[in-house]
């Protein structure tokens, strides 16, 4: 009998190895379902804080927890076998100091087994990336349009539409990179200021809202799917879930108000021999 093939994981030098080379295909998973059939298709499967809004029904992702993103990380790792694993830290969690930063992200890489974890890339952010990598934790940071800044922007708004706007990206970007961030999730900027950022940095860029000139991309696997009436204009909808899920259920809910689920093929009966028996 022949060996069973062993599936190997991305590490973070694959990862950080895709500069400039094909484009890393990254998507954002919750659950253990989703990660099990999106694992072959991906490089990198984001446990993105996005969750709060996409299953929990949360206006923004400020109100996302820790004990989410750790429960919803142990699901994605339970399904997957080959994609890296990354897990955003939620608001909160690590902007107060680099102690701060690393016992959380600490906690989230001993409970969920993931690879890597996510900050949001603030001004802030080079001294707790930096403390976070030479202990041992590796750290994708997150420029641009920054989902749990929303209640400073005012809404969620594309970024470097002025020359201080931009200049200031690019100096976070430049930052992380510096501190050690072994890619940068580029989100809601220009194809002109995601090139320059990507031409700027050492490590792998991922885009959403940022053009293909990125090294990668990544996009909320539930928009990309159709699920919402409503997604982003940077979204490519490459299905129609919400349509299946609706006459689905629409066509279980006939069949059952009107008899015919469950029928034969779904009932159990006594069988001939214990009733002859």
């Amino acid at each position: 009998m022949s060996a069973q093939r062993q599936i190997r994981r991305k590490t973070v030098k694959d990862i950080a190895a895709a500069k400039g080379s094909d484009p890393l295909v990254c998507l954002t998973a919750y659950d253990a379902p989703t990660a099990a059939l999106l694992d072959p298709h991906c490089d990198v499967l984001l446990v993105g804080d996005s969750v709060g809004m996409v299953v929990h029904g949360l206006d923004s992702t400020v109100g996302v927890t820790m004990e989410m993103m750790i429960l919803h990380g142990q699901a994605v790792m339970r399904a997957s076998e080959q994609a890296f694993v990354v897990v955003d830290m939620p608001f909160g969690s690590y902007e107060t100091n680099a102690d701060q930063a690393f016992l959380n992200a600490a906690r989230i890489m001993k409970e969920t087994r993931c690879q890597a974890v996510k900050i949001e890339s603030g001004a802030y952010a080079a001294q707790q990336i930096s403390h976070l990598v030479d202990r041992g934790v590796p750290v994708m940071g997150h420029v641009g349009l920054r989902p749990q800044a929303v209640n400073v922007d005012g809404g969620f708004r594309a970024k470097g539409r002025s020359q201080d706007e931009r200049a200031r990206v690019i100096d976070e970007a430049h930052a992380a990179d510096e501190a050690g961030a072994f890619a940068i999730v580029v989100e809601g900027v220009a194809e002109d200021l995601a090139t320059e950022i990507t031409e700027l940095v050492s490590c792998p860029t991922i885009g959403i809202g940022a053009s293909a000139k990125c090294d990668g991309q990544i996009l909320v696997t539930d928009d990309m799917l159709g699920k919402f009436e409503w997604t982003p204009r940077f979204v490519r909808r490459y299905g129609d879930v919400r349509t299946v899920i609706s006459d689905s259920a629409s066509a279980y809910a006939d069949d059952v108000r009107n008899r015919r689920f469950p029928g034969d093929a779904e009932t159990y009966a006594l069988s001939k021999r214990k009733a002859e028996g």
